[in-house]
């Protein structure tokens, strides 16, 4: 389904390849021989969302762009890379021929080189940077640039490392302090049910409604 969001649609090469149940949301761009599959979410928001050249969007992975935050934050993957099934990507950069394996996450602001793996189940953390050729390894957190790699189990220094990131302003514009969870998290909803409120007039341009 392809969907006009704030006066933008997506564009689809004629080559590329976008399954039926998959969702194109505003300003989308996929590349030559590209494919997109089953129950994919591509969302550009108020920005926007490129795939490239033979790249892989494999079944109900979610890419979603924001303008809400510190800077415009789109989706980039570059051509060649490949995205594993249920994984999610939120503003951020993946340069080509990566990897993004099943279940990865990669948060905004975050930059991986060419050729680089994140592997099932890791998460790289907002505005870390992942060098060309990196591998993180499965269930792995990695944060910062350079990036300092944590193993879930390692609280306390994961706690620390994921503060200093400044995720909260960074995707959301909300500078409330770490430790007060409550007021942080409730200000982050009412950012996105304000960005969120935009799908109202969303119109359907593609694909079926049912």
């Amino acid at each position: 389904m392809q969907i006009r969001h704030s006066g933008t649609e997506p564009r689809v090469d004629p080559s590329a390849y976008v399954a039926p149940t998959a969702t194109l949301i505003g300003a989308v761009t996929v590349g030559p021989r590209a494919r997109v599959m089953f129950g994919a979410v591509l969302d550009a928001e108020s920005s926007r969302v490129e795939v490239g050249e033979c790249a892989i969007v494999c079944e109900q992975v979610v890419l979603r762009a924001t303008a809400v935050g510190d800077e415009d934050h789109p989706v980039l993957a570059g051509d060649h890379a490949f995205i594993g099934p249920h994984a999610t990507l939120l503003g951020c950069s993946i340069q080509a021929a990566t990897y993004i394996a099943t279940g990865a996450t990669v948060l905004h602001g975050a930059i991986i080189g060419s050729g680089a793996a994140v592997a099932v189940g890791a998460l790289v953390h907002a505005g870390t940077r992942l060098r060309a050729g990196f591998f993180l390894p499965p269930g792995t957190v990695a944060v910062g640039d350079p990036p300092r790699t944590f193993a879930p189990s390692q609280h306390e220094e994961l706690a620390q490392a994921i503060k200093e990131a400044g995720f909260a302003q960074r995707a959301f514009g909300v500078t409330t302090a770490w430790e007060d969870r409550k007021r942080r998290y409730h200000e982050v909803a009412e950012v996105r049910s304000a960005e969120f409120a935009a799908h109202a007039d969303d119109e359907i341009i593609g694909g079926s409604a049912d």
